[in-house]
């Protein structure tokens, strides 16, 4: 009895843990109903309507009554209740939420996988260092699959071809770039769809133009909608889970009261052949009605897009647990009804409720409709931003709207153009049979990219044989063709919409990721060493004006030539110098232990640093007070490092470093670069300077001259860059304690920040696109949006801007 008792008495604690680990998925199941099904539960308000809006009889005049048969019914019923299974349950449930970028998903997360396992990246200043990030994980697929059987070789050979081929890797990213404009043309698109088809069962007997009503209410929503944005969603989006679950259940109780009343037998229609005998005798028609039923899995990208707030366990078991139930049954319930009442085909679900329970349901229509939408309009926000941090957008102003919660950000241009936009599509098109085409396109575009990059994925991150990624394309990549042709012929009758939004984005992100790659080019072309200045030594001199200041390039080694540019008009620098390069790696997110990477620039006494500032592209940049303190703390942990080593390199030992003591033999192989990265090692254990200090190897200097140079930079410098101005020493630096304390002193003088006033134009010989793309495009996006000022928070009593001329 007490070995009994004792083996429940340890049991207990893992029954504990358990029960914690099953209670905290619960709840993020609950809270993914309100963020993630917004969309996907109320599309059953407009499906219908859409996938028979084009039928020819319709058009041709003939009443619905007569136009409409019931087998086409049942065979509209049975293609969504399979598009339902296939792609939102059997693709994204089981094979695409297996797939996350350190626990993120959507395209980029996809995009960014395959950049790190195939060196696809076309971002600039990237760096070795950047691997040692420890959410860079990457598995070097090309020597495993040599060292693999023969079959694999040949997967090898078209990595070395991906990555080899510059138009390749081009082509990837403006596939990937076209999702995600699809995806902003989605955002535009579904406020206005769910909001008008939830506004379109108001009673309106009493109503002298119904139309005209629906479409002013629906934009009065809009814009109320919008207009909230800016104080953010944290403070009623606790609301968000309860309507959409209330939602559910009341889409889940009419569909069943229909079925009861109207058709019972409706159940047989899941069997496939009713979609087969659907698309084999209706033809052209049949064809066309998948422009709309593909409107049933609208939201469906939102539960791998989200995949970062959630675990996808969770995801996965409110889909397949609550959505997926419900809306089956709701789409069954309509078709039971249509089933005998086909002339009300055009107003299915309000026709379908009992008119004693009309208003409320109405009610929380509206509701789930606005919570529908506030999803994507969040969701294209951090799409945005993600775009902006690649790259591939210009600056715009990123608000945080809530200090707890991570990742709600607000972004005011973006805000009022989604605004304008989905109030011309309501005003424009004024029929949700229209907006449904658009709507459509969108969906299905997004899906496909989608499709194409997870096959991608399944050779070249799983590394998995050619036939399942074959197998993939061939089931849902063949679906989503089919959607995606019978939404793009009806691009006439709304589908424009987002096509031409798309092509806007995309010109936008084209023409800024172009003009940004060549404007770092010339920068990287035309950088400055310090090499000179070490050679020339400071007894010329320049005046040291007390302050730290801040002089922001993009390049991640040499001087910037607005530097040079800088001290020849003005010879005077400051005190504490720090060169920072602010840039993206190609993973979600970087750890802030791991984000600055400082460096030294010159000997010691110059007080001259490097520091580069790594985010992910969902990492939100710090501003203002709150950088400036990193940054400093920053530097001054290099330097208490950086004396470290001297006393290392020196021989004496350490004393007080966790109880250890312990030397490090002297190697003049091996000296400190301008960024640094390294270990050292002890007698009982190791001390990780990684995150600050890095050696590289290099050719041995003669003894005598090795410490002088060991503290240098070893990168060359254009002659008389600095024409006869050099440098002036900062005296009396012989410990840590003394360098970190005039750091803190120049702290306390004030920052100063030194940013280029850069107009790029092309070159004289370059072709007559080229220069209409950078002397007209790039320079009316660079005038009219954010500077990188004001992106940065930067306070314009501390501000320097230098102009400079860019001929690219």
């Amino acid at each position: 009895m007490e070995e009994s008792g004792g083996a429940n008495a340890e049991g207990n604690p893992n029954q504990s843990k358990n029960k914690s680990v099953y209670l905290a998925v619960l709840s993020l199941a609950y809270q993914s109903l309100g963020v993630v099904y917004g969309d996907l539960s109320t599309s059953p308000l407009y499906v219908y309507k859409c996938a028979f809006s084009f039928h020819p009889k319709l058009l041709a005049g003939q009443s619905p009554e007569d136009a409409i048969s019931e087998a086409e019914i049942l065979g509209v019923f049975s293609c969504i209740f399979w598009t339902l299974t296939i792609i939102p349950l059997l693709k994204y449930v089981f094979l695409v939420l297996n797939v996350d970028d350190n626990g993120e998903g959507g395209t980029f997360a996809l995009y960014s996988l395959l950049c790190r396992h195939a060196k696809l990246s076309l971002l600039p200043n990237q760096q070795q260092a950047d691997e040692e990030v420890s959410t860079y994980k990457v598995v070097k697929l090309a020597e495993d699959m040599e060292r693999s059987g023969t079959n694999d070789m040949k997967w090898a050979s078209v990595l070395r071809l991906f990555e080899s081929n510059y138009f390749m890797r081009v082509g990837l990213l403006t596939m990937v770039l076209l999702g995600t404009c699809m995806a902003i043309g989605a955002g535009v698109v579904t406020p206005s769809i769910s909001v008008f088809s939830a506004v379109s069962g108001i009673n309106g007997h009493h109503i002298i133009d119904k139309q005209c009503f629906e479409v002013l209410l629906t934009c009065i929503l809009l814009v109320s909608l919008f207009c909230l944005q800016p104080y953010g969603t944290h403070r009623v989006a606790f609301l968000f889970a309860p309507i959409v679950i209330l939602w559910l259940v009341t889409i889940s109780l009419i569909g069943f009261y229909n079925i009861m009343k109207w058709n019972p037998t409706i159940i047989r229609a899941v069997l496939p052949q009713y979609m087969y005998n659907f698309m084999i005798l209706s033809g052209i028609q049949g064809w066309l009605s998948f422009g709309g039923i593909v409107l049933c899995i609208t939201g469906t990208e939102a539960m791998f897009a989200n995949l970062g707030h959630f675990s996808p366990l969770s995801v996965k078991m409110a889909f397949a647990g609550v959505v997926y139930p419900c809306v089956v049954l709701s789409y069954m319930g309509q078709a039971a009804f249509l089933s005998k009442n086909e002339g009300k085909i055009f107003q299915s679900f309000y026709k379908s409720i009992p008119d004693s329970i009309n208003c409320p349901v109405v009610v929380v229509a509206i509701l789930a409709s606005v919570v529908a939408s506030q999803s994507v309009i969040s969701a294209t926000f951090s799409i945005i931003n993600q775009c902006r941090a690649m790259g591939c957008f210009p600056y715009v102003k990123v608000v945080h709207t809530s200090n707890n919660i991570i990742g709600q950000i607000y972004i005011p241009e973006i805000n009022w153009m989604l605004m304008l936009l989905s109030v011309s599509v309501t005003l424009g098109l004024r029929d949700t049979g229209l907006i449904g085409n658009a709507y459509g396109l969108a969906v299905t575009t997004v899906m496909l990219v989608t499709t194409l990059l997870m096959c991608l994925v399944v050779i070249m991150v799983w590394r998995k044989r050619s036939f399942l990624a074959f197998a993939l394309l061939l089931v849902s990549g063949s679906l989503e063709g089919l959607f995606f042709s019978a939404s793009l012929i009806k691009v006439p009758k709304g589908g424009w919409v987002p096509l031409a939004l798309a092509l806007l984005f995309m010109a936008i992100m084209s023409i800024w990721h172009y003009g940004t790659t060549k404007k770092y080019e010339f920068e990287a072309e035309n950088k400055v060493s310090v090499k000179q200045i070490l050679s020339l030594g400071p007894g010329l001199g320049m005046v040291r004006v007390p302050g730290v200041g801040l002089v922001y390039s993009n390049l991640v080694t040499g001087i910037p030539s607005i530097f040079s540019h800088f001290v020849t008009n003005i010879p005077a620098f400051h005190e504490v110098l720090v060169f920072v390069c602010i840039k993206s790696v190609q993973v979600p997110y970087v750890p802030q232990k791991e984000r600055f990477l400082v460096g030294r620039i010159g000997p010691i006494v110059y007080m001259m640093f490097r520091c580069i500032v790594r985010y992910g592209y969902k990492d939100l940049e710090e501003e203002g007070p709150k950088f400036e303190e990193m940054l400093v703390h920053s530097i001054e942990e290099f330097i208490r490092l950086e004396s470290i080593w001297e006393d290392i390199e020196d021989g004496h030992s350490m004393n007080g470093m966790d109880g250890m003591n312990a030397t490090i033999p002297e190697n003049e192989d091996t000296y400190p670069s301008e960024i640094a990265h390294s270990t050292i090692h002890l007698d009982d254990g190791r001390i990780d300077l990684s995150a600050h200090l890095s050696f590289q190897a290099a050719a041995s200097p003669s003894s005598a001259s090795s410490k002088d140079t060991r503290n240098s930079s070893i990168s060359s410098i254009r002659k008389g860059s600095f024409g006869k101005s050099v440098f002036k020493e900062v005296p009396n630096l012989k410990g840590g304690e003394d360098r970190a304390q005039v750091l803190r002193d120049a702290r306390a003088s004030g920052i100063t920040y030194v940013l280029g006033r850069s107009v790029v134009r092309a070159s004289q010989n370059s072709s007559l696109l080229k220069r209409a793309v950078i002397n007209h495009a790039y320079f009316f996006l660079k005038e009219n949006f954010r500077s990188p000022a004001l992106a940065l928070h930067v306070p314009h009593n501390c501000l320097i801007r230098v102009g400079m001329v860019y001929y690219v």
